[in-house]
Formats: C-alpha cells, sequence, structure tokens
C-alpha cells in the first residue's frame, strides 16, 4: 500500500510500515498543506492510506466520501508510540479504503518510563 505520513506523525515509524510505499507529507512538497488539503493532494497522489496523530480530524474533515483510509494515532510522541508500534502497523495493514481507525497509544510519563527502563536494567 502506498501510505502517507502527516506533518505531525514521527519519523521513527516509518522502517516499522515495512512492505509498503511510505512518504511523509513535506517529501511530496506539501509542507504548507494542512488537513483537508493535504487528504486531497494525497488521494490525488495515489495514496491509499493517511496516518496522522491529529484526534480532530474527523471533526474537522467530511471523509464519508473519502477513498483514502484514515488511520490516527493516539499519542504523536516516539517515547510513548515506540512501545506500540505493532498496534499502527496492524491497524495500516487492516485499512480498506475510505475506512477510519484511531489506535489507542497510552500516555506515560517521563516517569514511567525511566521507571521501566530502570525495570529493565537500560536506564
Amino acid at each position: 500500500m502506498r501510505i502517507i505520513l502527516d506533518h505531525n506523525v514521527p519519523a521513527p515509524l516509518r522502517p516499522h510500515l515495512k512492505n509498503h510505499e511510505v512518504s511523509e507529507a513535506f517529501e511530496q512538497g506539501w509542507a504548507r498543506l494542512q488537513n483537508g488539503d493535504l487528504l486531497t493532494a494525497s488521494e490525488k497522489a495515489g495514496f491509499e492510506v493517511f496516518v496522522t496523530s491529529d484526534k480532530n480530524i474527523r471533526y474537522q474533515q467530511s471523509l464519508t466520501s473519502r477513498k483514502i483510509a484514515v488511520v490516527v494515532l493516539g499519542q504523536g510522541q516516539w517515547p510513548a508510540l515506540q512501545a506500540h508500534v505493532q498496534r499502527v502497523v496492524e491497524a495500516v495493514n487492516a485499512a480498506t479504503p475510505g475506512s477510519y481507525r484511531e489506535v489507542e497509544i497510552p500516555f506515560e510519563s517521563p516517569h514511567d518510563l525511566a521507571t521501566e527502563s530502570a525495570a529493565a536494567g537500560t536506564g
């Protein structure tokens, strides 16, 4: 599948989306496009899945007539997202034309992450 990552999606997610053609919005020359304009440009360019961490997109945009699937990350910060990257991969792999899916990512404070690293012997 052809996947486009919104401006707010952490770049380290990209290599985890194996077996897909993944681009970032800025690579397409769309650094200034936002929301509906970015979705429209993505569809016209043949992208099949739009990944974003903008939880308000379904309220701000009419998604019912869209052909592009939308996957919304529940957390846009890589340290929190990293531990749950498989959830994102599964959501992308399950995407179908016009589908909308939110991927819940539990919020973890810096203290929680430090505690986990120390318990694992990595901190």
